[in-house]
């Protein structure tokens, strides 16, 4: 809260209360920050000398300060003291450190849902304590609300008014701020709980968006928009906005009340806390989680991998387009070699594809639509590795069974010639003089 060194018309010692700065000043008169003899803080508030001056006002300010006594919560400034018979009557509260709702809002703009129900639900609390006591705060704004180490507190019931009295209307008394007003306290109603739930509704959604559900404008621009037009709740979280509508309607019998407002704002700050205002398996922020985030990243991903993307392992969608080459091992949807058997492969032909337990099985077919080049298979092997030996023991066996049949073949044809005589083959003519074979003349055989 700022505080400005003390005017030369200001108080230096008010009661038993020695004056040190001014906090501000309001319709009412001017809130000092004081202290007593034993170092206690106070927001210290002296009236208006015009206001102190009528009777009618300091019947109604004694009556309000006994009402403010009976207050009991966490949520409001305790009242410390008061003096209603001094020239110009005063009371002090309890010293709230901190800055104002307004103040925060200004400085680091809208408050996340989290943040504003929580405080939603303290203030709540406050003002169901002030109800309890037959007292109506009538000026809740975020001005009026400090927020405090230990949390949120209602401050300034300067106006506040006995359940059931009517409106100040009395003249140069304010009456509440344009924008935070209840339709009841413009048209000179009676005030009720239900006042202060429009006054929490219009606040809470200033916190969440920096701005008045009703505009800027004069106060009697901003008076008849309270009464005849609907709120602005265009930037208020979802989580939010339908309870925050509800405090604002034109009817006070329209307006949930205070106690059904504090739970409700409880579990929507304990929700938003935790995360669990997004839907069953999504991160706060809309993401899918866990399984479902497989799926999402399928779906928003673009499915062709680009320049030094490897492939996926999983089987893709789609057929490969012809004539691709397979990279290394075997793709999906293309067979791999296989090698035929010793006996059916015909001499000086290649490897052939192997059969029976050697042939690899077949991968299912990739599905078609997408157009996509499926992943190649490596059955969690690097290529060329094992089945690259395998392939070449398989070729050089081969090579070995077909060479030795050939060889094989020539021996068995040269072993089949033998001497042709015997078939009436002609022979080379022996050497003259030479002896004759037995069995080598015209007369053998006869």
């Amino acid at each position: 809260m700022a505080m400005m060194r003390l005017r030369r018309e200001d108080p230096r010692v008010v009661g038993s209360f020695r004056l040190h700065r001014r906090l501000g000043a309001g319709g009412m008169g001017v809130v000092y920050l004081g202290s007593d003899r034993r170092g206690q803080r106070v927001a210290l508030k002296v009236i208006r000398p015009d206001l102190a001056e009528d009777r009618e006002f300091r019947s109604r300010f004694a009556r309000e300060v006994s009402a403010a006594r009976r207050i009991r919560g966490g949520c409001t400034a305790r009242l410390v003291a008061a003096d209603l018979e001094a020239d110009r009557p005063w009371f002090a509260t309890q010293y709230v450190p901190g800055p104002s709702l307004h103040d925060k809002v200004n400085e680091e703009g809208p408050l996340p849902a989290a943040h504003v129900a929580s405080i939603g639900s303290a203030l709540a609390e406050g003002l169901l304590a002030v109800h309890e006591a037959g007292v109506v705060h009538r000026d809740l704004k975020p001005s009026n609300i400090l927020l405090s180490p230990k949390g949120p507190r209602i401050i300034d019931f300067g106006i506040a008014w006995a359940t059931g009295a009517s409106t100040l209307t009395h003249v140069g008394t304010a009456v509440g701020s344009p924008g935070f007003l209840a339709p009841e306290q413009v048209r000179g109603a009676a005030v009720t709980p239900a006042t202060d739930v429009f006054a929490l509704g219009a606040t809470l959604a200033y916190a969440s968006t920096a701005d008045s559900p009703f505009g800027h404008g004069s106060s009697e621009v901003m008076l008849y928009r309270v009464v005849h037009e609907e709120p602005q709740l265009l930037g208020v979280p979802d989580a939010l906005a339908p309870l925050l509508h509800a405090c604002l309607a034109k009817d006070p019998e329209d307006r949930p009340t205070t106690l059904q407002l504090s739970l409700r704002l409880k579990e929507i700050a304990a929700r938003e806390a935790h995360g669990h205002g997004a839907p069953p398996g999504h991160a706060p922020d809309g993401r899918p989680v866990g399984r479902r985030a497989d799926a999402y990243a399928d779906q928003h991903t673009e499915r062709r991998p680009g320049p030094g993307t490897p492939p996926r392992s999983t089987p893709s969608r789609g057929t490969p387009p012809r004539g691709t080459p397979p990279r290394g091992t075997p793709s999906r949807g293309a067979a791999a070699p296989r090698a035929s058997s010793p006996r059916s492969a015909p001499p000086g032909a290649g490897p052939a594809r192997p059969t029976g337990r050697n042939t690899p099985a077949r991968p299912p077919a990739p599905r078609r639509g997408t157009g996509q080049r499926p992943a190649p298979r490596t059955n969690g092997r690097r290529p060329g590795g094992p089945d690259r030996v395998r392939l070449l023991r398989q070729r050089l066996t081969v090579f070995v069974v077909v060479t030795l049949l050939v060889a094989l073949g020539i021996a068995a044809a040269q072993g089949c010639q033998g001497p042709a005589r015997g078939l009436g083959i002609p022979t080379a003519p022996t050497a003259p003089g030479a002896p004759e074979a037995p069995g080598a003349g015209p007369e053998a055989g006869l």
